[in-house]
């Protein structure tokens, strides 16, 4: 018996490899989308970590990317095909340093890394789901 695989998402553009019509998906315009996103969010941290410096400034990247990303996925349906792999997988996963937080929670060790772990996990979390909410009450 043979089955095709389902359509494609228009909204979703990430592919298996494995399937050739999914393949060619991952085209010139989606990787430039995300690649000239992710070097647009990365300077975008890098000058928020540069103002706000050390963990607060990774908190508070992380924080609003995880708001933005909220926001974003409430609107990728109505946006451009392209809006998603350049907002969500390039300029967004560009601007949010979950390494650096990672990191961090290494350098600072014990109790203080303990906290620092859910103080920045518990704000990310609860920020993606009021920006989801807001942005839903708002866009109708």
């Amino acid at each position: 018996m043979r089955t095709d695989p389902p359509p494609p998402d228009p909204v979703d553009p990430d592919v298996s490899l494995d399937v050739p019509a999914q393949r060619r998906e991952l085209g010139p315009a989606v990787l430039g989308a995300i690649a000239l996103g992710g070097g647009l969010g990365g300077l975008a941290r890098h000058g928020l970590s540069t103002a706000v410096a050390g963990p607060w400034g990774v908190l508070l990247v992380n924080v609003l990317g995880c708001a933005l990303i909220g926001v974003l996925m409430v609107l990728a349906p109505r946006l451009h095909r392209l809006a998603r792999p350049f907002l969500g997988v390039g300029v967004l996963g560009g601007f949010t340093t979950f390494s650096a937080y990672a990191l961090d929670v290494v350098r600072l060790g014990g109790a203080t890394a303990v906290l620092y772990l859910f103080a920045t996990l518990l704000p990310a979390l609860g920020a993606t789901f009021l920006a989801m909410t807001v942005t839903r009450k708002v866009a109708g």
